[in-house]
């Protein structure tokens, strides 16, 4: 992929500079017909010329990397800060939901056969539309990883979940983790896959599993409905800070991707850090886009900013959309 890349962008340079010239380069021969090794080697050093020129960024047409975000069959109105709300995010962002997939598979961690060709037509999509990364709107896609990651080469970042193993290196010596769960009993069915995905055994001391099903104002999340910000932050908060008082907590991570809407009030209140589906999403995605701070500038087209509106469904085939249960 990357060499294609390379050579179509060569090949664009190429194509400009015969405009330019307007007429194309003689063929590397000499008076006789017979191979011309000088002339031959100039065109080599044009070449590295072009290539090098390549390597600096000065190509135009590289385009502003895009987050893709596997959808649930599952509408429901977000808050920012969700990952279903581009609005989240500080860069453009392709939607596409898997019809079938309901929020209580995703949860159950099983997938019939027609739901499961459904998402991998979904990772094909979102790869065909040159996205970077690859993620999902529910923490429980873990269950997936490995399915989602054998099939494409994009950075692949189904849960927040992935972010445990850089944490547990960080704060190794450093006190506790604390994840919050959307169903703390879910989060804890899913140990093995944790395991296996991510090299964290979360039976560990190192760890504490604190779910949020009991929340007020956060129930909504399991029907479809729209969140009690002001309600729930409070509920969060106190867990939160409930926590911390039972154990020398060092770092959060926020499995479920309707919490970050309260990751800063968290942040707040403990003074500790908290780790979730936005934080995740911007940490692999910095990798792609220009540093405006130092280095190289202007080597990608800029994003105007603007989020393309979206709506469940949108994207789909006429036979594929028709099999959404939402």
């Amino acid at each position: 992929m990357e060499f294609s890349r390379c050579e179509d962008s060569r090949r664009s340079v190429l194509r400009s500079e015969s405009a330019v010239s307007g007429a194309t380069s003689p063929p590397a021969v000499g008076a006789t017909g017979a191979p011309d090794p000088s002339r031959r080697s100039g065109l080599l050093l044009r070449h590295a010329s072009t290539s090098a020129s390549l390597a600096l960024g000065r190509d135009p047409e590289i385009a502003h990397a895009k987050l893709g975000v596997i959808r649930l069959d599952y509408n429901y109105p977000t808050e920012v800060g969700d990952v279903d709300n581009p609005e989240s995010f500080q860069y453009p962002v392709v939607y596409r939901a898997v019809p079938g997939f309901t929020f209580q598979m995703c949860q159950d961690g099983k997938m019939t056969e027609a739901v499961e060709k459904e998402f991998l037509r979904a990772i094909e999509y979102l790869d065909s539309k040159g996205c970077s990364v690859i993620t999902g709107d529910c923490g429980f896609m873990l269950w997936w990883q490995e399915l989602a990651e054998k099939s494409t080469h994009r950075a692949v970042i189904m849960s927040s979940l992935c972010e445990l193993p850089s944490m547990t290196t960080a704060y190794r010596f450093h006190g506790k983790i604390a994840i919050f769960s959307a169903n703390g009993e879910e989060l804890e069915r899913m140990h093995d896959v944790i395991k296996s995905m991510c090299g964290i055994e979360t039976h560990e001391d190192k760890y504490i599993i604190v779910g949020c099903e009991d929340v007020p104002g956060f129930e909504p999340i399991f029907e479809a409905g729209k969140l009690d910000v002001e309600l729930a932050t409070a509920g969060i908060v106190a867990k939160a800070l409930k926590v911390c008082q039972e154990h020398p907590v060092h770092a959060f991570c926020f499995e479920c991707t309707q919490l970050p809407p309260f990751s800063d009030a968290v942040r707040a209140a403990t003074h500790r850090p908290v780790f979730d589906a936005i934080t995740a999403c911007d940490f692999f995605m910095s990798g792609y886009v220009s540093n405006p701070r130092f280095g190289l500038n202007d080597w990608h087209i800029a994003w105007d900013g603007v989020h393309e509106e979206y709506q469940l469904g949108d994207c789909l085939s006429p036979r594929s959309k028709a099999l959404l249960l939402s």
